[in-house]
């Protein structure tokens, strides 16, 4: 067995060794989630939700030990983890009233009664991404559960720590052993045998469309479920008539949240060609004041990048000569930083339009009117998110039907709720996570005819 040793990116220093899963421990894995399949389906739908509430207690009762984790193993400033660990709490108690409400239908048939049930899926494969290492978790694994799914679910190898420990804290709570397991592991080690055991019925997968690509092709040669969220290069679309001030005092957020490494940064901000120099004048400040240092410090805001092989791939798209309008500045010393950058004027079909970069870059670009807007928007593969700010109601409707994405905000920037639906649209990915309707993802329709002739 090899193990991985988790590095904190803000100091370069190591924090723990991890022992990596071998393809058969992740075989094993498998057979356990099998075997205790039928017992966990087979409990009270009451008593299942109760243990999903001792589930969240847990969780709650280790919020600081697991902010504390994902600050050092991930980076992610003190205040963004404490976030993190309390989703993962509030995604378990939000789907912990799911078993008791997982109803089916009676359809009117001649000669009989017709019913369905929603049976669940089977083993569920969850492969989380080293970005969002928590919630992404529980995004997967709460309605999974719920549903009377078991659950195998390998950390992306960078990021383990939380995950193992969100493992153990459900033994804790009282989860079977085997319902629910975390298997650190390489992604062409544990996360392959996910995909191609015969005994894992679907797979959640959150990273590359690259990887998801590959995900998809495996699981067709055992018609298996899928749910993929994949990457993203969302719009910040900005109209002359919107709130100015507030719009660019905001946007760094948008795209500048965990330095950039998130699938919903709104990386390319469109604004419209009469207000762009406004718009400039107030995003420089609001930029160079985004404090980034030490994520152990609740004043940071922007932490470091993953690794320092991701900080070179993020540099990549700012070369010599690149467009540099300002930039914000980072710690000297160790640390794997990245300034957030602004790159201006950006021409469509240049490649930090077109590319997901993943890290605190982000490109500015004029529009004449609405329809231009739409247009420049929809200029992408992905579509997953994106933000509309103007004071015109038709219009923010208009654009927003009319931009090609899952999950748009009007004068704001949010993407995720855990009460509402989260995808994307194109190769941002394949059906939808959280909200009310996730449970029904990992089930299956049963109908049942039963005769009364």
């Amino acid at each position: 067995m090899t193990s991985y040793t988790v590095i904190n990116p803000a100091t370069e220093q190591p924090v723990r060794d991890v022992e990596l899963s071998t393809a058969e421990q992740a075989d094993a894995a498998i057979t356990r989630a099998a075997d205790s399949l039928e017992s966990w389906r087979a409990v009270a739908p009451a008593d299942r939700a109760r243990l999903l509430r001792r589930f969240a207690e847990q969780i709650d009762s280790h919020l600081g030990e697991l902010a504390a984790l994902e600050t050092a193993g991930s980076g992610h400033p003190a205040g963004a983890a404490a976030w993190e660990a309390g989703q993962v709490r509030d995604v378990l108690t939000y789907y912990a009233a799911a078993p008791e409400r997982m109803t089916g239908r009676q359809i009117p048939v001649p000669g009989g009664i017709d019913v369905t049930f929603s049976e669940p899926v089977g083993v569920v494969g969850l492969i989380v991404p080293w970005n969002f290492p928590m919630p992404i978790l529980s995004w997967g694994m709460a309605p999974a559960l719920a549903a009377g799914c078991t659950v195998v679910a390998k950390p992306a190898e960078m990021t383990p720590l939380t995950a193992i420990r969100i493992g153990e804290l459900a033994l804790a709570a009282g989860i079977p052993p085997g319902v629910f397991q975390v298997v650190p592991g390489k992604g062409g080690v544990v996360g392959q045998r996910l995909v191609d055991h015969p005994q894992v019925r679907k797979i959640v997968f959150t990273g590359s469309t690259e990887v998801g690509q590959r995900i998809m092709a495996g699981c067709a040669r055992h018609v298996k479920r899928l749910t993929l969220e994949l990457g993203g290069k969302s719009a910040n679309i900005v109209f002359a008539d919107a709130d100015i001030e507030r719009a660019a005092a905001t946007a760094p957020y948008a795209v500048f949240d965990n330095a950039g490494q998130d699938c919903c940064a709104r990386s390319r901000i469109l604004v419209e060609a009469s207000v762009l120099e406004k718009f400039m004048a107030l995003l420089e400040p609001a930029v160079k004041a985004v404090r980034v240092g030490d994520p152990r410090s609740a004043e940071t805001e922007m932490g470091p990048l993953i690794s320092a092989a991701h900080r070179a791939h993020v540099a990549s798209f700012v070369p010599d000569g690149a467009p540099v309008a300002f930039r914000g500045s980072v710690p000297d010393g160790p640390g794997f930083w990245y300034p957030p950058t602004v790159l201006a004027p950006v021409a469509a079909g240049d490649l930090a339009w077109t590319e997901e970069i993943f890290g605190p870059v982000v490109t500015v670009t004029p529009f004449a009117d609405e329809a231009e807007a739409i247009a420049l928007a929809n200029d992408s593969p992905y579509g997953l998110s994106g933000s509309i700010w103007t004071s015109n109601v038709g219009r923010a409707i208009r654009v927003a039907r009319g931009v090609d994405t899952g999950n748009l905000s009007v004068n704001s920037h949010s993407s995720v709720r855990y009460w509402t639906p989260f995808g994307g649209f194109k190769q941002s990915g394949l059906g939808r996570e959280l909200g009310p309707d996730a449970v029904d993802a990992f089930t299956e329709t049963k109908n049942v005819f039963i005769s009364t002739e």
